[in-house]
C-alpha cells in the first residue's frame, strides 16, 4: 500500500496525467471495495461465539478491560502526539477532500440476494454434499445471508444505525443463518458456524471467501490516501508520528497490561495486535503464536528459527 501510494505521489510530481489515469483505471475496483468494505472485515466477528468458547469469565473480563481501556488510551496517545507535533511544526489543520459516497443499496438488490439465500438454503438442507462437501455447499447460503444482513442494516434509518451498525446486523444475521442451517442439517450450531470460516483453501467457507479480499482492501487505501494527498503532504509530520507512536504504544502496552493483570499468555498474544487492521493482525497473531513457546519452567523463550522455535531452559 505504501509503495503504491509513493509511486502515485512520484508520478503526480512528474507526470500528473499518468497518475490520474492510473487512479481512473482502478476507480471501479476501489468503488466496489468502498461499497462493500465492512463485509470483508465481518467474518472474524461472526465466529466470535466459537472464539470465546472455553475462555473463563475472569479472563473475559480482563480482555474487555484491556480492549476498552486500550482503545481509549491509544486514541489519547495518537491525539496528544498529533496535537503536540502540530504545535511544533506550526501548521493549522486544513480540511481534506470530501469522500465520495457509495451508491445506496436498492430494493431489487435486497430481494435478489434474499432469493439467493432461500434457494441456497434449500440446496444445503436437502443436498448437503451437492458441491462435494457441506462447507462448500453451505458457502452460498452463508455468504448470501451475510450480504442480506449488511444490506438490511445499511437501509435502516440513520438514527438506528448509530446504535445498530450494519456490521452488527450483518454478523447477527450470519449467526442466525448458521443456527438455522445447523438445525436443518442436524449438524448443530457450532458445527455450522465452523463452516463459515474454515481457514482451509481446499474447503473454504463464506468467511474465507470474504476475507480473501482483504489484501485488495489494503491496497485500495493507497488510492484513498492519494485523493487526500494535499492533506497528507501538509500534515505528514503529525500523521506519521502519531501513527508510529500509537502503534508502538498499543502493541507493547497491551502485552504489559496483560501480564500485569495475569491474563493467560495465549490470550494476551491474541489481543496484542488489537489496533492493527485485521488483514495484518491475523499474521501478527500467528507469528506470535509460533514464536512464543512455553518452556515448562514458568517462563517463555522468544528464540525463533526459520522453520521452528527453539526453547532454552533457564
Amino acid at each position: 500500500m505504501f509503495c503504491l501510494f509513493s509511486l502515485l505521489m512520484i508520478l503526480d510530481s512528474i507526470r500528473p496525467a499518468i497518475a490520474n489515469q492510473i487512479v481512473s483505471l482502478f476507480t471501479p475496483a476501489t468503488s466496489f471495495i468502498q461499497r462493500w468494505l465492512p463485509l470483508f472485515y465481518v467474518p472474524s466477528l461472526v465466529v466470535v461465539p466459537l472464539a470465546v468458547k472455553g475462555i473463563p469469565p475472569s479472563a473475559g473480563i480482563k480482555i474487555v478491560v484491556i480492549l476498552v481501556g486500550g482503545w481509549a488510551a491509544s486514541l489519547g496517545v495518537a491525539g496528544y502526539t498529533a496535537v503536540t507535533v502540530r504545535k511544533i511544526v506550526k501548521k493549522e489543520l486544513q480540511p481534506g477532500q470530501p469522500v465520495p459516497k457509495s451508491f445506496p443499496f436498492t430494493t431489487p438488490e435486497f430481494v435478489t440476494w434474499t432469493i439467493v439465500m432461500g434457494l441456497s438454503f434449500a440446496v444445503a438442507t436437502f443436498f448437503p454434499t451437492a458441491l462435494g462437501t457441506l462447507s462448500l455447499t453451505a458457502l452460498p447460503f452463508l455468504l448470501a445471508s451475510t450480504i442480506v444482513g449488511y444490506i438490511f442494516g445499511s437501509r435502516l434509518p440513520e438514527g438506528t444505525k448509530k446504535v445498530l451498525h450494519p456490521i452488527i446486523t450483518c454478523a447477527l444475521v450470519a449467526d442466525l443463518a448458521a443456527f438455522i442451517l445447523g438445525l436443518s442439517t442436524g449438524s448443530g450450531f457450532e458445527r455450522a458456524l465452523g463452516l463459515y470460516l474454515t481457514k482451509n483453501l481446499n474447503n473454504p467457507g463464506a468467511g474465507d471467501f470474504l476475507m480473501g479480499f482483504l489484501g485488495s482492501v489494503i491496497l485500495s487505501f493507497a488510492f484513498s490516501m492519494f485523493r487526500q494527498r494535499k492533506l497528507v503532504q501538509r500534515h505528514c509530520a503529525e500523521i506519521f508520528t502519531s501513527v508510529v507512536t500509537s502503534s508502538i504504544f498499543s502493541l507493547y502496552a497491551t502485552a504489559v497490561v496483560g501480564r500485569l493483570l495475569g491474563l493467560d499468555p495465549l490470550l494476551t498474544r491474541a489481543i496484542v495486535p488489537r489496533c492493527v487492521t485485521v488483514a495484518l493482525a491475523l499474521p501478527i497473531a500467528s507469528l506470535l503464536e509460533e514464536c512464543l513457546i512455553d518452556c515448562g519452567c514458568g517462563g517463555f523463550d522468544w528464540t525463533c528459527g526459520s522453520q521452528f522455535c527453539t526453547v532454552t531452559n533457564g
